[in-house]
Protein backbone atom coordinates (compact mmCIF):
# COMPACT_ATOMS: atom_id res chain seq x y z
CA UNK A 1 0.00 0.00 0.00
CA UNK A 2 2.73 2.26 0.83
CA UNK A 3 4.76 1.57 -2.07
CA UNK A 4 1.79 2.06 -4.31
CA UNK A 5 1.35 5.50 -2.65
CA UNK A 6 4.78 6.30 -3.14
CA UNK A 7 4.91 5.69 -6.67
CA UNK A 8 1.73 7.47 -7.52
CA UNK A 9 3.19 10.55 -5.61
CA UNK A 10 6.47 9.89 -8.01
CA UNK A 11 4.22 9.48 -11.28
CA UNK A 12 2.63 13.06 -10.08
CA UNK A 13 5.41 14.67 -9.36
CA UNK A 14 6.63 13.66 -12.94
CA UNK A 15 3.82 14.12 -14.89
CA UNK A 16 4.17 16.79 -17.48
CA UNK A 17 0.53 17.78 -17.40
CA UNK A 18 0.58 17.90 -13.50
CA UNK A 19 4.12 20.78 -13.87
CA UNK A 20 1.87 22.50 -16.24
CA UNK A 21 -1.00 22.79 -13.79
CA UNK A 22 1.49 24.11 -11.57
CA UNK A 23 2.99 26.34 -13.60
CA UNK A 24 0.45 28.26 -14.64
CA UNK A 25 -0.72 27.92 -11.20
CA UNK A 26 2.34 30.38 -10.02
CA UNK A 27 2.33 32.51 -13.16
CA UNK A 28 -1.51 33.05 -12.68
CA UNK A 29 -0.83 34.24 -8.41
CA UNK A 30 2.85 35.91 -9.68
CA UNK A 31 0.24 38.22 -11.83
CA UNK A 32 -2.37 38.73 -9.65
CA UNK A 33 0.74 40.17 -7.09
CA UNK A 34 1.70 42.30 -9.88
CA UNK A 35 -1.24 43.66 -10.97
CA UNK A 36 -2.52 44.26 -7.90
CA UNK A 37 0.83 46.53 -6.94
CA UNK A 38 0.13 48.52 -9.89
CA UNK A 39 -3.06 49.23 -9.11
CA UNK A 40 -2.11 50.12 -5.49
CA UNK A 41 0.37 52.70 -7.30
CA UNK A 42 -2.01 53.78 -9.34
CA UNK A 43 -4.82 54.00 -7.08
CA UNK A 44 -3.00 56.41 -5.07
CA UNK A 45 -2.06 58.62 -8.01
CA UNK A 46 -6.04 58.79 -8.56
CA UNK A 47 -6.58 60.14 -5.06
CA UNK A 48 -3.44 62.53 -5.44
CA UNK A 49 -5.48 63.91 -8.60
CA UNK A 50 -8.50 64.64 -6.67
CA UNK A 51 -7.24 65.99 -3.85
CA UNK A 52 -4.80 68.75 -6.23
CA UNK A 53 -8.01 69.40 -7.83
CA UNK A 54 -10.16 70.32 -4.28
CA UNK A 55 -6.94 72.26 -3.20
CA UNK A 56 -7.00 74.43 -6.44
CA UNK A 57 -10.87 75.03 -6.22
CA UNK A 58 -12.75 73.59 -2.93
CA UNK A 59 -15.89 74.31 -5.01
CA UNK A 60 -15.26 72.22 -8.26
CA UNK A 61 -15.46 68.99 -6.78
CA UNK A 62 -19.06 69.96 -6.51
CA UNK A 63 -19.88 69.24 -10.01
CA UNK A 64 -17.18 66.67 -10.85
CA UNK A 65 -17.68 64.31 -8.19
CA UNK A 66 -21.70 63.98 -8.82
CA UNK A 67 -21.24 63.97 -12.66
CA UNK A 68 -17.96 61.52 -12.44
CA UNK A 69 -19.88 58.87 -10.71
CA UNK A 70 -22.66 59.42 -13.25
CA UNK A 71 -19.75 58.55 -16.01
CA UNK A 72 -18.62 55.57 -14.05
CA UNK A 73 -22.25 54.32 -13.30
CA UNK A 74 -22.93 54.06 -16.89
CA UNK A 75 -19.57 52.52 -17.66
CA UNK A 76 -20.37 50.09 -15.35
CA UNK A 77 -23.53 48.93 -16.57
CA UNK A 78 -22.95 49.22 -20.32
CA UNK A 79 -19.74 48.37 -20.38
CA UNK A 80 -18.57 46.69 -17.45
CA UNK A 81 -21.75 44.54 -16.44
CA UNK A 82 -20.77 42.97 -13.18
CA UNK A 83 -18.21 45.00 -11.79
CA UNK A 84 -20.13 46.75 -10.07
CA UNK A 85 -19.80 47.14 -5.73
CA UNK A 86 -16.37 46.23 -3.53
CA UNK A 87 -16.38 42.33 -5.43
CA UNK A 88 -15.98 40.04 -2.39
CA UNK A 89 -19.22 39.66 -2.36
CA UNK A 90 -19.19 38.24 -6.45
CA UNK A 91 -16.05 36.34 -5.74
CA UNK A 92 -18.45 34.55 -2.88
CA UNK A 93 -20.94 33.99 -4.99
CA UNK A 94 -18.99 32.80 -7.52
CA UNK A 95 -18.17 29.77 -5.21
CA UNK A 96 -22.19 28.87 -4.43
CA UNK A 97 -22.63 28.91 -7.95
CA UNK A 98 -22.49 27.40 -11.22
CA UNK A 99 -22.72 30.88 -13.27
CA UNK A 100 -19.03 31.38 -12.37
CA UNK A 101 -18.68 33.50 -15.68
CA UNK A 102 -20.78 35.82 -15.26
CA UNK A 103 -18.95 37.27 -12.11
CA UNK A 104 -15.48 36.14 -12.80
CA UNK A 105 -13.56 37.40 -15.73
CA UNK A 106 -10.81 39.02 -17.20
CA UNK A 107 -13.07 42.15 -18.85
CA UNK A 108 -14.49 42.86 -15.07
CA UNK A 109 -11.04 42.75 -13.69
CA UNK A 110 -10.31 45.45 -16.26
CA UNK A 111 -13.20 47.31 -15.64
CA UNK A 112 -12.68 46.92 -11.70
CA UNK A 113 -9.27 48.37 -12.01
CA UNK A 114 -10.32 51.62 -14.15
CA UNK A 115 -13.36 52.60 -13.20
CA UNK A 116 -12.19 51.99 -9.20
CA UNK A 117 -9.54 54.91 -10.08
CA UNK A 118 -11.96 56.81 -12.13
CA UNK A 119 -13.83 57.18 -9.06
CA UNK A 120 -10.67 58.04 -6.71
CA UNK A 121 -10.27 60.79 -9.36
CA UNK A 122 -13.54 61.84 -8.62
CA UNK A 123 -13.63 62.13 -5.35
CA UNK A 124 -15.94 58.99 -4.29
CA UNK A 125 -15.03 57.21 -0.45
CA UNK A 126 -14.13 53.99 -2.07
CA UNK A 127 -10.98 51.06 -1.44
CA UNK A 128 -9.02 49.00 -3.73
CA UNK A 129 -8.85 46.32 -1.47
CA UNK A 130 -12.32 44.89 -2.21
CA UNK A 131 -12.28 44.97 -5.85
CA UNK A 132 -8.01 43.44 -5.41
CA UNK A 133 -10.02 40.49 -4.67
CA UNK A 134 -12.45 40.43 -7.03
CA UNK A 135 -9.65 41.34 -9.83
CA UNK A 136 -7.38 38.56 -7.88
CA UNK A 137 -10.16 36.02 -8.15
CA UNK A 138 -11.12 36.44 -11.90
CA UNK A 139 -7.59 36.49 -13.04
CA UNK A 140 -6.78 32.81 -11.38
CA UNK A 141 -10.23 31.76 -12.56
CA UNK A 142 -9.67 33.11 -15.73
CA UNK A 143 -6.27 31.30 -16.61
CA UNK A 144 -8.15 28.19 -14.61
CA UNK A 145 -10.51 27.95 -17.54
CA UNK A 146 -7.80 29.08 -20.14
CA UNK A 147 -5.20 25.79 -18.96
CA UNK A 148 -8.36 23.17 -18.48
CA UNK A 149 -7.39 22.94 -14.54
CA UNK A 150 -8.66 19.67 -12.83
CA UNK A 151 -12.29 20.00 -11.24
CA UNK A 152 -11.13 20.40 -8.05
CA UNK A 153 -9.13 23.13 -8.70
CA UNK A 154 -11.52 24.85 -10.74
CA UNK A 155 -14.01 24.36 -7.45
CA UNK A 156 -12.90 26.05 -5.29
CA UNK A 157 -9.04 26.72 -4.86
CA UNK A 158 -8.38 29.12 -7.88
CA UNK A 159 -11.07 31.51 -6.56
CA UNK A 160 -9.89 31.39 -2.93
CA UNK A 161 -6.33 31.61 -3.37
CA UNK A 162 -7.21 34.42 -6.36
CA UNK A 163 -8.74 36.58 -3.46
CA UNK A 164 -6.20 35.88 -0.67
CA UNK A 165 -3.36 36.75 -2.85
CA UNK A 166 -5.56 39.82 -3.60
CA UNK A 167 -5.84 40.97 -0.60
CA UNK A 168 -2.42 39.85 0.56
CA UNK A 169 -0.98 41.84 -2.19
CA UNK A 170 -3.14 45.29 -1.79
CA UNK A 171 -1.77 45.67 1.95
CA UNK A 172 0.82 43.85 2.09
CA UNK A 173 -0.35 41.50 4.68
CA UNK A 174 0.13 37.66 3.47
CA UNK A 175 -1.12 36.26 6.41
CA UNK A 176 -3.82 38.02 6.68
CA UNK A 177 -4.73 37.22 3.05
CA UNK A 178 -4.40 33.44 4.00
CA UNK A 179 -7.06 34.13 7.32
CA UNK A 180 -9.44 36.29 4.76
CA UNK A 181 -9.65 33.22 2.22
CA UNK A 182 -10.32 31.40 5.40
CA UNK A 183 -12.48 32.96 7.55
CA UNK A 184 -14.69 35.40 5.13
CA UNK A 185 -14.46 33.33 1.73
CA UNK A 186 -14.48 29.85 2.06
CA UNK A 187 -15.98 29.97 5.91
CA UNK A 188 -13.85 26.51 6.12
CA UNK A 189 -10.50 25.37 5.07
CA UNK A 190 -10.75 22.56 3.18
CA UNK A 191 -7.41 20.09 2.74
CA UNK A 192 -7.21 19.99 -1.23
CA UNK A 193 -7.44 24.19 -1.27
CA UNK A 194 -5.03 25.04 1.66
CA UNK A 195 -1.92 24.38 -0.40
CA UNK A 196 -3.52 26.66 -3.16
CA UNK A 197 -4.27 29.28 -1.11
CA UNK A 198 -1.11 29.87 0.40
CA UNK A 199 1.18 29.36 -2.64
CA UNK A 200 -0.97 31.50 -4.14
CA UNK A 201 -0.55 34.01 -1.51
CA UNK A 202 3.17 33.44 -1.21
CA UNK A 203 3.71 34.09 -4.94
CA UNK A 204 1.78 37.33 -5.06
CA UNK A 205 3.16 38.90 -1.75
CA UNK A 206 6.33 38.17 -3.41
CA UNK A 207 5.97 39.60 -6.45
CA UNK A 208 3.65 42.55 -4.89
CA UNK A 209 6.74 43.30 -2.51
CA UNK A 210 9.41 43.20 -5.37
CA UNK A 211 7.38 46.04 -6.62
CA UNK A 212 6.38 48.19 -3.98
CA UNK A 213 9.15 47.02 -1.65
CA UNK A 214 9.35 45.89 1.89
CA UNK A 215 6.54 48.42 3.80
CA UNK A 216 3.92 48.51 6.27
CA UNK A 217 0.31 50.14 5.44
CA UNK A 218 0.12 52.16 8.39
CA UNK A 219 3.73 52.38 9.19
CA UNK A 220 5.26 50.61 12.58
CA UNK A 221 3.43 51.44 15.54
CA UNK A 222 5.08 51.15 18.71
CA UNK A 223 1.89 52.19 20.92
CA UNK A 224 1.49 49.19 23.88
CA UNK A 225 -0.61 48.96 26.79
CA UNK A 226 1.42 48.85 30.14
CA UNK A 227 -1.49 49.86 33.08
CA UNK A 228 -3.82 47.08 33.64
CA UNK A 229 -6.18 49.77 34.14
CA UNK A 230 -5.81 50.76 30.41
CA UNK A 231 -6.93 47.34 29.62
CA UNK A 232 -10.59 49.04 29.99
CA UNK A 233 -9.81 50.50 26.73
CA UNK A 234 -10.70 46.81 25.35
CA UNK A 235 -14.02 47.16 26.24
CA UNK A 236 -14.49 50.54 25.46
CA UNK A 237 -13.44 50.25 21.98
CA UNK A 238 -14.84 46.92 21.34
CA UNK A 239 -18.44 47.84 22.23
CA UNK A 240 -18.61 51.03 20.98
CA UNK A 241 -16.86 50.35 17.88
CA UNK A 242 -18.40 46.75 17.28
CA UNK A 243 -21.89 48.70 17.76
CA UNK A 244 -20.81 51.69 14.89
CA UNK A 245 -19.62 49.50 12.70
CA UNK A 246 -22.52 47.19 12.82
CA UNK A 247 -24.88 49.98 12.32
CA UNK A 248 -23.11 50.90 9.37
CA UNK A 249 -23.33 47.33 7.44
CA UNK A 250 -27.08 47.22 8.76
CA UNK A 251 -27.17 50.52 7.04
CA UNK A 252 -25.22 49.36 3.99
CA UNK A 253 -27.43 46.36 3.58
CA UNK A 254 -31.03 47.92 3.66
CA UNK A 255 -30.22 50.68 1.78
CA UNK A 256 -28.79 48.44 -1.01
CA UNK A 257 -31.89 46.53 -0.94
CA UNK A 258 -33.50 50.01 -1.00
CA UNK A 259 -32.10 51.42 -3.81
CA UNK A 260 -31.85 47.90 -5.40
CA UNK A 261 -35.33 48.74 -7.68
CA UNK A 262 -34.27 52.38 -8.72
CA UNK A 263 -30.82 51.36 -9.65
CA UNK A 264 -32.22 48.85 -11.94
CA UNK A 265 -34.66 51.20 -13.48
CA UNK A 266 -32.78 55.16 -12.76
CA UNK A 267 -29.16 54.08 -12.45
CA UNK A 268 -27.22 57.19 -13.35
CA UNK A 269 -30.69 59.14 -11.51
CA UNK A 270 -29.04 57.55 -8.07
CA UNK A 271 -25.40 57.83 -9.06
CA UNK A 272 -26.32 61.43 -9.55
CA UNK A 273 -27.84 62.15 -6.00
CA UNK A 274 -25.41 59.91 -4.32
CA UNK A 275 -22.29 62.10 -5.62
CA UNK A 276 -24.47 64.96 -5.04
CA UNK A 277 -24.56 63.25 -1.24
CA UNK A 278 -20.49 62.43 -1.33
CA UNK A 279 -19.93 66.17 -3.08
CA UNK A 280 -21.64 67.78 0.19
CA UNK A 281 -19.99 65.77 2.53
CA UNK A 282 -16.70 66.27 1.20
CA UNK A 283 -17.05 69.94 1.30
CA UNK A 284 -18.25 70.01 4.59
CA UNK A 285 -15.53 67.60 5.64
CA UNK A 286 -12.60 69.77 3.88
CA UNK A 287 -12.77 66.78 1.79
CA UNK A 288 -11.02 64.82 4.19
CA UNK A 289 -14.02 61.88 4.02
CA UNK A 290 -13.07 61.61 0.41
CA UNK A 291 -10.86 59.17 -1.67
CA UNK A 292 -9.59 55.61 0.32
CA UNK A 293 -8.96 57.41 3.81
CA UNK A 294 -4.99 55.79 3.76
CA UNK A 295 -3.75 59.31 4.21
CA UNK A 296 -5.71 60.47 7.37
CA UNK A 297 -5.67 56.88 8.88
CA UNK A 298 -1.66 56.88 8.65
CA UNK A 299 -1.44 60.27 10.25
CA UNK A 300 -3.94 59.44 13.05
CA UNK A 301 -1.74 56.24 13.70
CA UNK A 302 1.37 57.96 13.84
CA UNK A 303 0.00 61.04 16.04
CA UNK A 304 0.63 63.56 13.31
CA UNK A 305 -3.04 64.71 12.62
CA UNK A 306 -5.23 66.63 14.89
CA UNK A 307 -8.26 64.45 15.79
CA UNK A 308 -11.38 65.96 14.50
CA UNK A 309 -14.51 64.76 16.19
CA UNK A 310 -16.80 65.02 13.13
CA UNK A 311 -14.09 62.98 11.05
CA UNK A 312 -15.84 59.33 11.39
CA UNK A 313 -19.43 60.74 10.62
CA UNK A 314 -18.29 62.18 7.36
CA UNK A 315 -16.31 58.84 6.20
CA UNK A 316 -19.18 56.84 7.19
CA UNK A 317 -21.78 59.10 5.47
CA UNK A 318 -19.15 59.84 2.37
CA UNK A 319 -18.63 55.65 2.22
CA UNK A 320 -22.29 54.64 2.42
CA UNK A 321 -23.62 57.07 -0.67
CA UNK A 322 -20.55 56.06 -2.50
CA UNK A 323 -21.39 52.62 -2.44
CA UNK A 324 -25.08 52.90 -2.96
CA UNK A 325 -24.37 54.60 -6.00
CA UNK A 326 -23.44 51.33 -7.59
CA UNK A 327 -19.92 51.83 -8.95
CA UNK A 328 -17.10 50.04 -8.04
CA UNK A 329 -15.14 50.36 -5.07
CA UNK A 330 -14.24 48.82 -1.55
CA UNK A 331 -14.92 49.88 1.97
CA UNK A 332 -11.60 48.02 3.58
CA UNK A 333 -9.91 51.05 3.68
CA UNK A 334 -12.45 53.56 4.50
CA UNK A 335 -13.60 51.29 7.48
CA UNK A 336 -10.31 51.31 8.95
CA UNK A 337 -9.55 55.12 8.36
CA UNK A 338 -13.30 55.84 10.00
CA UNK A 339 -11.97 53.30 12.55
CA UNK A 340 -8.58 55.08 13.16
CA UNK A 341 -11.11 58.21 13.81
CA UNK A 342 -13.86 56.63 16.32
CA UNK A 343 -10.38 55.66 18.51
CA UNK A 344 -9.06 58.85 18.19
CA UNK A 345 -12.51 60.75 19.34
CA UNK A 346 -12.71 57.92 22.33
CA UNK A 347 -9.09 58.36 23.19
CA UNK A 348 -10.57 61.91 23.78
CA UNK A 349 -13.49 61.26 25.47
CA UNK A 350 -12.68 58.21 27.50
CA UNK A 351 -8.71 58.80 27.91
CA UNK A 352 -8.27 55.55 29.78
CA UNK A 353 -5.11 54.33 27.41
CA UNK A 354 -2.49 56.43 25.40
CA UNK A 355 -4.40 57.81 22.43
CA UNK A 356 -2.44 55.66 19.89
CA UNK A 357 -3.40 52.80 22.02
CA UNK A 358 -7.51 53.94 21.44
CA UNK A 359 -6.36 54.45 17.47
CA UNK A 360 -5.83 51.26 16.83
CA UNK A 361 -8.35 49.31 18.81
CA UNK A 362 -10.63 51.40 17.46
CA UNK A 363 -9.79 50.75 13.93
CA UNK A 364 -9.96 46.97 14.72
CA UNK A 365 -13.02 47.19 16.45
CA UNK A 366 -15.10 49.58 13.79
CA UNK A 367 -13.80 47.11 11.11
CA UNK A 368 -14.38 44.12 13.04
CA UNK A 369 -17.76 45.37 13.42
CA UNK A 370 -18.48 46.26 9.92
CA UNK A 371 -16.73 43.16 8.33
CA UNK A 372 -17.85 40.38 11.38
CA UNK A 373 -14.70 38.42 10.51
CA UNK A 374 -12.79 39.00 13.95
CA UNK A 375 -9.57 36.82 13.04
CA UNK A 376 -8.89 38.49 9.93
CA UNK A 377 -9.68 42.72 11.21
CA UNK A 378 -7.22 41.97 14.14
CA UNK A 379 -4.45 40.08 11.55
CA UNK A 380 -4.75 42.84 9.23
CA UNK A 381 -4.40 45.92 11.82
CA UNK A 382 -1.09 43.92 13.43
CA UNK A 383 0.08 43.28 10.02
CA UNK A 384 -0.41 46.86 8.94
CA UNK A 385 1.02 48.26 11.81
CA UNK A 386 3.87 45.85 12.59
CA UNK A 387 2.88 45.97 16.23
CA UNK A 388 3.08 42.63 17.79
CA UNK A 389 3.08 44.25 21.14
CA UNK A 390 -0.61 44.57 20.83
CA UNK A 391 -2.06 41.39 19.62
CA UNK A 392 -3.39 40.06 22.68
CA UNK A 393 -5.49 43.55 22.90
CA UNK A 394 -6.41 43.86 19.15
CA UNK A 395 -7.51 40.25 19.27
CA UNK A 396 -9.87 40.86 22.43
CA UNK A 397 -11.15 44.31 20.99
CA UNK A 398 -12.37 42.50 17.70
CA UNK A 399 -14.21 39.79 19.49
CA UNK A 400 -16.07 41.82 21.26
CA UNK A 401 -16.81 44.28 18.86
CA UNK A 402 -18.01 41.46 16.69
CA UNK A 403 -20.53 40.11 19.50
CA UNK A 404 -21.62 43.68 20.02
CA UNK A 405 -22.14 44.36 15.94
CA UNK A 406 -23.89 41.12 15.87
CA UNK A 407 -26.69 42.55 18.58
CA UNK A 408 -27.48 45.25 15.33
CA UNK A 409 -26.56 43.44 12.56
CA UNK A 410 -27.19 39.88 13.02
CA UNK A 411 -26.16 39.53 8.77
CA UNK A 412 -22.60 38.91 7.61
CA UNK A 413 -22.53 41.94 5.36
CA UNK A 414 -20.64 39.96 2.12
CA UNK A 415 -22.39 36.97 2.49
CA UNK A 416 -26.14 38.98 2.54
CA UNK A 417 -24.64 41.14 -0.43
CA UNK A 418 -23.43 38.02 -2.21
CA UNK A 419 -26.96 37.29 -2.67
CA UNK A 420 -27.99 39.30 -5.21
CA UNK A 421 -25.50 37.70 -7.05
CA UNK A 422 -26.71 34.23 -6.66
CA UNK A 423 -29.83 33.04 -9.31
CA UNK A 424 -31.78 30.01 -9.76
CA UNK A 425 -28.30 27.47 -10.98
CA UNK A 426 -26.87 28.07 -7.30
CA UNK A 427 -24.79 25.00 -5.92
CA UNK A 428 -21.43 23.77 -6.60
Amino acid sequence: MMHRHLRRSRRTLLSPKAWKVRLVFWAGAVLVGLVCALFAVLAEHANQIFFDVAADNPLLPLVITPLGLVAIAWLTQKVFPGSQGSGIPQAIAALETRSKSALLSVRIAVGKILLTLLGLAAGASIGREGPSVHIGASIMYSLGRFARFPHHYMERGLILAGSAAGIAAAFNTPLAGIVFAIEEMSRSFEQKTSGIVTTGVVFAGITAMAVMGQYHYFGVSDAKLIEPTAWSAVIVCGVIGGVLGGLFTQGLIKGSQWVAPYARSKPLLVALLAGVAVAVIGYASGYTSSGTGYGEARALVDGSAEVDPLYPLYKMGATLASYLSGIPGGIFAPSLATGAGVGANLGLWFPVAPLSVMIMLGMVGYFSGVVQSPITAFVIVMEMTANQNMLLALMATSFIAYGASLQVCPRPLYRTLAEAFLGPDRGR
